[in-house]
């Protein structure tokens, strides 16, 4: 079992509102040991979470001291003239697995159809990792584009794109999701869903409309679960998140998250597959 989408800081970083006062502190792979324990899940993907390579090399850090870390998504500069360089230093690690940048906080919807992006994403698919979208279905169309040109390129959508289950709507999140599920090297992350819904209110059953036609568009195969831990205790604790997730995909016999983990370790090239770490 492998969570796909952890995140760690040291203190407050400048996306976090006034309304995230509980994420305003350190988060440490300590903290959350307990409760991967609870549930079975013996390996972990750092995601980055500020637009820092210093951050990428402390989770690489990190992850060769600690056996728990399978991988890291880190984020570089796509858009520097050294990008391949700073990739190769950046992979000496085996534990590099994938890039990320906040798609979504760019002004332009289009960002990732620039010459100079995908000339930086056509670097990180010939250092053979993977690129996590954090997209909103704003970004969706131009993500669409991207996977067709870079066919190449393992495409994670992170969050299911974000779709609105705050407000119960599936349009327009539906119609520019299914586009991508004839598209193999795309695959989403049934993740950071219960903080898309109301923080207060929201029930499982508010998942199932995405959840379900996520399972239908990408398949086991093409499926990853990821707790988004910490930024889910904003609306969960990360019971709750597993809870929630098994029941949403339990209609499409994938509640025990089991096949999601080899997808992990295939899409993401893991150094050491989370199935073979917990065999006795």
């Amino acid at each position: 079992m492998i969570d796909t989408h952890v995140h760690l800081w040291d203190g407050p970083l400048d996306w976090m509102t006034d309304e995230m006062t509980a994420l305003q502190r350190p988060f440490g792979l300590d903290e959350l040991r307990p409760d991967l324990a609870a549930h079975g899940i013996d390996g972990v993907v750092l995601v980055q979470a500020h637009s820092s390579v210093e951050e990428t090399r402390r989770f690489l850090a990190v992850a060769d001291a600690d056996g728990l870390v399978a991988g890291v998504v880190g984020w570089v500069d796509l858009v520097a003239p050294d990008v391949a360089a700073v990739l190769a230093e950046l992979g000496e690690s085996p534990h590099l697995v994938g890039i990320r940048h906040q798609v979504h906080d760019e002004p332009d919807p289009a960002w990732l159809l620039r010459r100079e992006v995908l000339r930086g994403l056509a670097a990180v698919r010939d250092a053979g990792l993977a690129y996590d979208l954090l997209i909103r279905p704003r970004e969706l169309p131009a993500a669409l584009e991207l996977a067709h040109r870079l066919p190449e390129l393992r495409l994670v959508i992170d969050h299911a794109a974000k779709p609105p289950v705050a407000t119960g709507e599936l349009e327009p999140w539906c119609t520019l999701m299914a586009p991508f599920a004839g598209l193999e090297h795309v695959s989403c992350k049934v993740s950071g869903l219960v903080t898309e819904a109301d923080w207060e209110l929201w029930e499982p059953d508010d998942l199932v409309p995405y959840v379900s036609r996520l399972a239908e568009w990408f398949g086991a195969e093409r499926l990853l679960f990821g707790s988004d831990w910490p930024v889910c205790l904003l609306a969960a604790s990360y019971d709750e998140v597993v809870a929630a997730c098994e029941h949403a995909l339990g209609d499409h016999a994938l509640g025990d998250l089991t096949p999601l983990a080899r997808t992990a370790a295939r899409v993401y090239r893991l150094p050491c597959a989370p199935s073979s770490q917990s065999q006795t």
